[in-house]
């Protein structure tokens, strides 16, 4: 019988999700042929004593478990040889900072497998937290309008329970007549038009935004080809854009130009045009005084995201005419940010509950029982025996030091 264990997050700041909750591991012992023990952790939104009325076995150490389950990832010296590991890794884009964990990987004979890594045959994720980073960004990014304007207090997300609790905090929200462009068409958009819509924000056509004026807040939802043209001025064509994005630049300014609030949730390609520069924000046809980058990409797409912001700081004011950043709310001339890189943790429970209903549906029946669509190969990084999988070779001089 395999045993899955799901470990103690260790990374700081403290993340309080879990890959499943306690009703999900009893979900998975009575499916499927597997037992479940569980790290004691009090950091945890979901409490020890929660799992052990589900039947888990909760104790200090998951030593005995082949299968280690967690979120974040794990420090190195809780990394467990001989193991196969799921979290997310951040090590797929050669990032510098886990460069050390991926060797450690390697070194004990870890079998990787990296939850972003997890796709279907054609593609397409198959287990992501984005939902929830799309409701609390969006929610987060109204609060700080609010408190730019002191138009209305909101209790900032991690301070509800749920998110049918953060929901009842959507009737206090009073807006004058403003315009939000959203960014992106995928699960974090998707998570962001449910809190607009759940505020009674009005959505319009991207051609209304732009030409029409309205006694009411209302919000566009934009896709690639509403910001990015050809270079060359032949037409936007979707396939030829993610192909080709060196050839295409942006098409942003207009939005910029009659909106007050950006919301950004679309997937960026450094290889595909900025948004806007911090030229473009200097200029006084630029309008937006808020943005909530959900993305979060440093020296990305969005020159004012300068750091990610945090869960107990989310906010910070950045200068376009210094091009620094200085405290928030703090000159009218300046761009109020909003950039929580760990959006999901403010609401914890739920987005674990998505989360482990994906990987139930989607992931588990591939580990355990037949794997016809090579599901977990694709997604493991390493292997049993101290290599990289064939699909992640690219990756060895990152490992090396040598790049």
């Amino acid at each position: 019988m395999r045993k899955i264990g799901i470990i103690k997050e260790g990374k700081v700041p403290v993340d309080r999700r879990v890959p499943f909750t306690p009703e999900q591991v009893k979900e998975l012992k009575e499916k499927f042929d597997v037992e479940v023990k569980c790290q004691s952790s009090n950091i945890r939104c979901f409490s020890d004593e929660e799992y052990n009325k589900q039947g888990v076995l909760v104790n200090g150490s998951v030593e005995d478990c082949d299968i280690l389950m967690g979120v974040k990832e794990v420090p190195l010296e809780s990394l467990m040889e001989n193991k196969t590991y799921f979290f997310f890794s951040h090590t797929i884009k050669k990032q510098a900072y886990n460069r050390e964990l991926l060797h450690k990987v390697l070194e004990k004979n870890i079998q990787l497998i990296d939850y972003e890594t997890l796709t279907s045959k054609n593609g397409t994720r198959i287990v992501a937290f984005g939902r929830y980073a799309g409701i609390v960004g969006a929610y987060n990014g109204i609060l700080t309008f609010g408190k730019r304007y002191n138009l209305f207090d909101l209790r900032p997300a991690h301070q509800c329970f749920d998110l049918e609790d953060l929901k009842t905090e959507f009737n206090k929200v009073k807006l004058p007549p403003i315009k939000i462009v959203l960014t992106g068409g995928g699960r974090v958009s998707k998570g962001s038009m449910e809190v607009l819509f759940g505020m009674g924000i009005k959505r319009v056509s991207p051609i209304e935004f732009l030409e029409k004026e309205y006694n009411e807040p209302v919000f566009t939802q934009l896709n690639s080809r509403d910001y990015n043209k050809r270079s060359d001025d032949k037409g936007f064509e979707r396939t030829h854009f993610y192909s080709h994005p060196e050839l295409y630049e942006s098409d942003f300014l207009k939005f910029s130009s009659v909106a007050d609030v950006l919301i950004a949730g679309a997937f960026w390609n450094p290889q595909s045009p900025v948004l806007f520069k911090v030229e473009d924000m200097v200029e006084p046809g630029f309008k937006i005084k808020v943005i909530a980058d959900i993305t979060c990409d440093i020296e990305g797409s969005i020159p004012s995201t300068v750091r990610p912001s945090t869960i107990d700081a989310p906010v910070y004011d950045f200068n376009p005419t210094e091009r620094v950043e200085e405290p928030a709310f703090k000159e009218e001339g300046n761009i109020t940010v909003m950039a929580v890189d760990n959006l999901p943790c403010e609401l914890p429970r739920n987005a674990s509950e998505d989360f482990g209903r994906e990987l139930i549906d989607n992931v588990i029946p591939a580990l355990l029982l037949e794997d016809p669509d090579a599901i977990i190969d694709r997604a493991s990084i390493t292997t049993a025996d101290g290599k990289l999988n064939s699909h992640y070779t690219y990756l060895q001089e990152y490992v090396e030091g040598k790049e």
